[in-house]
């Protein structure tokens, strides 16, 4: 078997690690979950204790479903355990997260780069140039916009989280509209969507107090599904920087 047929996980590692720590966005948000873990030890009775989980959110609400985690019971074998997990899970989060907004911000940079190039004009017949250009003028918001969302849907890591946020939703407007008691079913969409999905939260949040209180899970389930969009674009566009490759000189 060839080397160019083995697994290409190493390369790509390297890669996420560059993105969370290549730019001045990445590392600033990197200095930033430093200095929230620091308030937690510090602090740990405050109201900053939960800031980790918050900006490394929303992988980091995943360890909620895990049987294990900080608490931990079990002895002090079990408990060290389930402590370094969680430790290590969660500054997994903050590296993805990191290289998220690495991805973003090379991304701005390539396309404000003054060294690239614009493709040349093609020159064409007249008459033809006339009825090309009014059809592309027609619509050049839905072409921007196709532009800007088509990272959410290109790929296979941002298809599978808007399946899982999607899941969540659903089951959300399931028990809110069908079952008896909703219970807590909103906090799974919260933490799916999750830092963007709090802003829907207080929007929604006013109108369960008032005469449409029936328009509170609509609202925020707009609010979810527009944060889990806004959450997939993200995704997509760290699973494209991912998968580039640098120039390979020819054979």
């Amino acid at each position: 078997m060839s080397n160019a047929s083995r697994p290409r996980r190493l390369p790509r590692l390297r890669r996420l690690l560059a993105l969370a720590t290549d730019n001045w966005l990445a590392r600033g948000y990197l200095a930033v979950f430093a200095a929230s873990v620091l308030v937690m030890l510090l602090f740990p009775d405050s109201g900053f204790a939960a800031s980790p989980l918050m900006l490394t959110a929303p992988l980091s609400f995943l360890g909620a479903v895990l049987p294990f985690g900080p608490g931990t019971e079990g002895g002090g074998a079990a408990e060290v355990s389930a402590i370094g997990f969680w430790a290590v899970w969660l500054v997994l989060c903050a590296l993805v997260n990191a290289a998220v907004l690495g991805a973003l911000a090379a991304g701005s940079a390539t396309a404000a780069s003054p060294g690239a190039r614009a493709p040349l004009p093609r020159i064409s017949d007249p008459s033809e140039q006339n009825g090309t250009d009014t059809a592309r003028s027609a619509r050049p918001g839905l072409q921007r916009a196709r532009a800007l969302l088509a990272p959410a849907v290109d790929n296979w890591l941002a298809r599978g989280y808007l399946a899982v946020a999607a899941a969540a939703l659903g089951f959300f407007l399931c028990a809110a509209y069908v079952l008896p008691d909703p219970g807590f079913a909103g906090i799974w969409p919260l933490m799916a969507t999750a830092p963007f999905s709090i802003l829907a939260l207080l929007v929604a949040a006013p109108v369960e107090y008032s005469a449409l209180a029936w328009l509170n899970p609509l609202i925020f389930s707009a609010g979810v599904a527009l944060s889990a969009l806004l959450n997939a674009v993200l995704l997509g566009r760290l699973a494209r920087r991912l998968r580039v490759r640098e120039a390979r000189p020819a054979a």
